[in-house]
């Protein structure tokens, strides 16, 4: 989900709820690798039962890396993603259950976000060609040195969207992939291995979401089952509370900023593209023998434990003397629909509410008061009680003005910023330096330059805003600041939030319609407001409608929630997802045609097409006060249903047989090896066409097997889709389709601890909840908080990096002396960089 700095503020805030991974590293014997033994008992001092890949998450990261060379071919891409997935199952260890889901056809909804995405992925990749052509050829023009242009073709990563032929190879990959892991590596013998590929509709992470609940709510499903969920999105962190399992952690990668980029023309490091200045490239060593090469340091992961952040939510959350019993579960589940208003993928947030200025933090404390006044909570299994949540939007509709002019404030005192930055002795030192500060020396002589310097600097200040901007030449002799030289004015906010008449400015300029309109007002809330059930239950109980989303680009404010609570009864049943080529005609621009039948591309350039209007070649992004680009609104149409499909209804009869099995909806598909007690069941299956799965085989997953129509069979080889990887000629899998247990229409699911679960120990003391950001932070590793770290004092990092030697990293033994590390040839086996 989409909520710019929701991990950052929860981390900081929430600080303990992070673990580092340590990471068991594979070994090189005379020149033959020798891979890691997942059978070993987890070094993270933890053993999970079930990992869950949002392949997403994956896929991108591998095909496209922002931070090393990009794969030559897409072949060389799979393995890449091959290789990722091998370090997340070396990490977590899953025992029972290894679901890897790649995004299918989303709801309507979450296309509007797709479709954003995708216009904007190619409005960049052309503003960016045309940039690089145009500083080329200045450089060359003046004399500058660049090196010769390579013809490669550009990776369009729009082809990552369901319905495309790289996905289609992608499953392809991975089930050969699955099929060699489970043939050859004893650590996934007894996993069961669960692929919902592209051709499943809903995204990834909701399907792994729908698996959980459905297990959940069978007789013999686990309630103590630890799961590990791995994805980068911040809506993983409350998908993963609304589960309410006890035992729920997330794996992401660990986020490191200002991580070095190549310039995208000389293919240097140290300055962007507009900075390039084409001068020749430095010798990479003493005869250039590490030309091409670009350093790169391993990218590390991080645990996220929700069970820590579920203590840290029940100190915050607790409410005394209240009319009716607390219920903690209730109050989670209220948090994290909270937390839908700060932003999601499927609405806009609210103009008043950001995460950076405490919008979370107000939330929960006007909360707190309604709960007291109201004598209950805001949602249920799922449900909104929409009396209540009107409540809470009037509460934050009063303090919306003091909101907005506060915003003002604080956006000019960053501009100002420090009047006079002190230096030397009293410089500032970053947090986690090893050196010291320098020994304050003529303290008196120190303090009086610093007060002349900001006096100096006060009266200059004083001298532009009195002179005002009618005479330029009075502003001649002042130089601008650097960032001001060479960038672009920023575009004036013709809303102007800290004014007074903001209302009616903010209608008129983004909906073109007067404040005083109250039926279109009230339109828009009422939409919001049945996005706000729609998200919801989303989370809580799966797809409400695959056809509903939020018709406007803006948000309401929060004072204009009135009367809402006959505003919504209940979303249209029997809906059904798009296919995957009209969701690639919904999502896609014209630029991005060619992963489309000739016929359907058409629609999106022909001048006759009867949705041309679907497609624009430029469009506006409205910044809405933001600064950059990114965080602004694509101001693209929406797409009408209706005409897509009269018009698609012409050239279905044009497509072949293979688009036509690419343009269908899929099954999971389950995979074992041969020592799982499943195996033989599914063995017989081919013989009986269709069972369901005995829970006791199984780990209590139930569900129902039926023939795969490409099946991977035990003793049947597994031809490699990959030229450079071997075919499996002793293949010892076997898989079927898999269909998740049933439910009748309109059941519930209970957003509940289940009977029998047991609660992890408790891992915060007092001091915690008080430290916050405040002394030495030094991270954890693994789940032990007790574990002894090594480290080096002062003339062990004067020796290291005099002598230029690796840098010293974590190694599982905890008697081996640090200085031993800085002097050996042959260090201990790394775990983790300090």
């Amino acid at each position: 989900m989409g909520v710019p700095a929701f991990f950052r503020w929860l981390s900081r805030k929430y600080p303990s709820i992070i673990v580092h991974c340590l990471e068991e590293k594979g070994k090189e014997c005379n020149g033959v690798r020798v891979p890691v033994d997942t059978t070993k008992p987890n070094p993270n001092e933890v053993e999970f039962d079930n990992l869950y890949l949002d392949m997403n998450g994956i896929i991108h990261p591998c095909t496209h890396p922002e931070d090393k060379p990009a794969p030559k071919n897409e072949d060389e891409m799979m393995v890449a993603i091959f290789e990722y997935i091998d370090r997340l199952f070396n990490i977590v260890r899953p025992r029972r259950v290894l679901y890897m889901a790649i995004d299918g056809v989303a709801p309507r909804a979450k296309m509007n976000q797709q479709r954003s995405r995708r216009f904007r992925a190619s409005k960049e990749g052309v503003e960016l060609t045309d940039e690089k052509n145009r500083i080329r050829e200045e450089i060359i023009q003046r004399g500058g040195y660049l090196p010769p242009e390579e013809i490669k073709e550009r990776f369009d990563s729009n082809c990552i969207t369901p319905g495309t032929e790289f996905m289609d190879n992608l499953a392809k990959c991975l089930r050969y992939y699955v099929a060699d892991r489970l043939s050859n590596d004893p650590g996934w013998s007894n996993v069961t291995v669960f692929l919902s590929d592209a051709s499943v509709p809903g995204e990834g992470e909701h399907k792994i979401m729908d698996f959980i609940r459905r297990q959940r709510g069978q007789p013999n499903h686990d309630p103590n089952t630890h799961h590990c969920l791995c994805g980068a999105d911040a809506d993983l962190i409350m998908l993963g509370l609304a589960t309410h399992e006890p035992n729920f952690t997330i794996i992401r990668e660990e986020f490191k900023p200002n991580k070095p980029r190549p310039c995208a023309l000389c293919g240097q490091v140290g300055h962007e593209i507009k900075d390039c200045q084409g001068t020749a490239r430095e010798k990479q060593g003493e005869h250039d023998e590490f030309a091409g090469s670009m350093p790169v340091s391993e990218q590390e992961f991080i645990f996220i434990r929700l069970c820590v952040l579920r203590e840290y939510l029940a100190r915050e959350l607790t409410m005394a003397s209240l009319p009716f019993p607390f219920d903690f579960e209730r109050s989670i589940d209220d948090w994290v629909f909270m937390c839908f208003f700060v932003g999601n993928d499927f609405l806009p947030h609210l103009p008043s509410l950001e995460i950076r200025e405490g919008a979370i933090d107000r939330l929960v404390n006007i909360y707190k008061d309604v709960v007291h006044k109201t004598g209950g909570y805001l949602t249920e299994n799922g449900y909104v009680e929409l009396e209540r949540v009107e409540l809470i939007m009037q509460a934050v509709g009063v303090a919306e003005d003091n909101i907005f002019k506060k915003r003002k404030e604080d956006d000019m005192d960053q501009q100002r910023g420090p009047a006079y930055m002190t230096t030397g002795q009293f410089a500032p030192h970053a947090l986690g330096r090893r050196d010291r500060p320098e020994a304050v020396q003529n303290a008196r002589h120190q303090a009086f330059d610093m007060r002349m310097q900001s006096r100096e600097q006060h009266n200059k200040v004083r001298q532009i805003s009195s002179a005002g901007t009618s005479d330029s030449a009075d502003n001649r002799g002042v130089k601008r600041k650097a960032e001001d030289s060479d960038s672009e004015p920023e575009p004036e906010d013709n809303v102007r939030l800290w004014e007074e008449g903001w209302k009616q400015r903010y209608y008129k300029t983004k909906f073109d319609v007067d404040v005083t309109d109250e039926d279109f007002r009230q339109k828009v809330v009422k939409s919001y407001v049945e996005g706000l059930c729609w998200v919801l239950r989303y989370y809580y109980q799966g797809c409400a409608s695959w056809e509903w989303y939020f018709p406007f680009h803006y948000a309401p404010f929060a004072s204009d929630f009135k009367d809402i609570k006959e505003m919504f009864t209940d979303f249209d049943m029997g809906t059904k997802p798009f296919k995957p080529l009209e969701q690639l005609m919904g999502v896609f621009p014209a630029a991005s045609g060619n992963f489309l039948p000739e016929t359907w591309r058409n629609l999106m350039s022909s001048p006759d097409s009867s949705i041309i209007d679907f497609y624009p070649d430029d469009f506006a992004i409205d910044l809405n006060g933001k600064k950059y680009a990114w965080q602004g609104v694509a101001l693209l149409p929406f797409v009408d249903e209706r005409r897509l499909r009269a018009a698609l209804a012409d050239v279905y009869p044009d497509l072949t047989p293979e688009e036509e099995k690419r343009n269908s909806l899929g099954s999971d598909v389950l995979f074992i090896g041969r020592s799982h007690p499943l195996f033989d069941f599914i063995h017989e299956l081919y013989r009986a066409e269709s069972l369901e799965i005995p829970a006791e085989l199984c780990h209590g997953i139930q569900g129902t097997l039926n023939l795969d129509d490409d099946p991977i069979l035990p003793d049947k080889a597994v031809m490699s889709p990959i030229p450079m990887l071997r075919d499996i000629s002793q293949n010892s899998s076997i898989g079927a389709k898999f269909k998740d247990p049933q439910y009748a229409d309109g059941f519930v699911f209970k957003a509940v601890l289940l009977s029998g679960a047991k609660l992890p120990e408790k891992v915060l003391k007092p001091e915690d909840f008080e430290r916050g950001n405040r002394g030495p932070w030094r991270p954890q590793l693994g789940f032990n908080p007790n574990r002894q770290q090594a480290h080096l004092d002062q003339s062990g990092f004067r020796k290291t990096y005099s002598q230029k030697a690796p840098r010293l990293k974590y190694c599982q033994s905890n008697d081996v002396h640090p200085n031993k590390h800085s002097s050996s040839k042959n260090p201990v086996t790394p775990e983790r960089n300090i």
